[in-house]
């Protein structure tokens, strides 16, 4: 995709930066927990503002974090709406019992798999696990075949991963409902052994194979895509594993919610205007990763959503999992 669209698209979404709330507002006010960051989800909500008229104010944090600050917060929080990074984080806050049931109309237009099995979250954009690999270090015949082929010998020192990094998380939550807390441990564990290289995020990740400090890592499909749009010469290409291994699974972002809001309408608003075709082609053109909705293509390159065989994995279950799966990952050994 050349520069100049994304500029365009940028210009259209208006680039005027959202001003950051403590969210003690008005009541008149939508206020808005984000696990997105401010430079991706800034632009939309800003739009969302001047279509609607409804007044915003944001939080921006880690989903994790916010996560845990709801739950904290109980039915007495500020917040209308959580933006979530990660299937995990809202998994969690629902849990807790915190969150509201979506409108039928606006669930049916994300598939199933990518939206809550209580009604309780939707999917906004999908990410997709992939083997980023420097393609002058790495002979396409040695890329693995299974995300579990990267314990063998033969990738001794040769692979990346984030352990601190919500999505790996989720990935190694997904990991233990399909194959079980003894495989994944085990998994874990031979990553540890063979020398496996650590980093805080997959944004590192892609920087240290496009350099050849690391020959391949696990991370994100829409990072090493941000990257070559940069600079189309890096030698990293993303390698997508075969359907149905957990090391292919797509995680959704998402947004829900909360079942104390006072501005339901207003909330819901914003849920129908996130899955809206100008706001899925604008997370396909900025930041290249899946549009969720029906009818919005991914970005040139990538294959349709509805080609990808994922493995079938409750996403709601994601955040009963969760210190379950980071106990494993510190057991294994496993840290940055």
């Amino acid at each position: 995709m050349r520069r100049h669209v994304r500029l365009h698209i940028a210009l259209l979404l208006g680039l005027a930066v959202l001003a950051v709330s403590a969210c003690t507002g008005s009541s008149e006010e939508l206020v808005i927990y984000s696990g997105r960051g401010q430079n991706l989800i800034g632009p939309l909500l800003e739009q969302f503002h001047e279509q609607t008229g409804v007044d915003i104010a944001v939080r921006y944090g880690d989903s994790a974090d916010l996560a845990l600050l709801l739950a904290q917060e109980g039915q007495a929080t500020p917040a209308d709406v959580f933006l979530a990074q990660n299937p995990g984080a809202v998994a969690f806050v629902g849990d807790q019992g915190l969150l509201a049931e979506l409108p039928s109309e606006l669930l049916e237009r994300v598939p199933a798999r990518f939206r809550s099995n209580s009604n309780r979250w939707v999917g906004l954009s999908g990410r997709q696990r992939v083997v980023v690999y420097n393609r002058d270090l790495v002979d396409e015949s040695d890329l693995p075949d299974s995300v579990f082929d990267l314990t063998e010998p033969s990738y001794r020192g040769r692979v990346a991963v984030a352990p601190p990094n919500g999505s790996f998380h989720d990935f190694v939550s997904a990991m233990r409902l399909v194959h079980g807390d003894d495989e994944t441990l085990a998994w874990l564990e031979g990553l540890v052994a063979n020398d496996v290289r650590t980093y805080p995020n997959n944004n590192a990740i892609v920087d240290a194979v496009s350099r050849g400090e690391v020959e391949m890592g696990l991370v994100n499909h829409y990072y090493n895509v941000r990257f070559l749009e940069e600079d189309p010469d890096l030698p990293s290409r993303n390698h997508r594993l075969p359907d149905g291994d957990i090391g292919a699974l797509v995680i959704p972002s998402s947004i829900s919610v909360l079942a104390s809001s006072g501005r339901r309408e207003a909330a819901e608003r914003l849920v129908a205007f996130l899955l809206s075709q100008q706001a899925q082609e604008y997370f396909r053109e900025a930041t290249f990763e899946y549009p969720l909705t029906s009818g919005v293509t991914p970005v040139e390159g990538l294959p349709s959503l509805d080609s990808l065989e994922t493995p079938d994995v409750d996403t709601d279950a994601l955040g009963d999992e969760l210190e379950r799966t980071v106990e494993l990952i510190e057991r294994s050994g496993l840290s940055n």
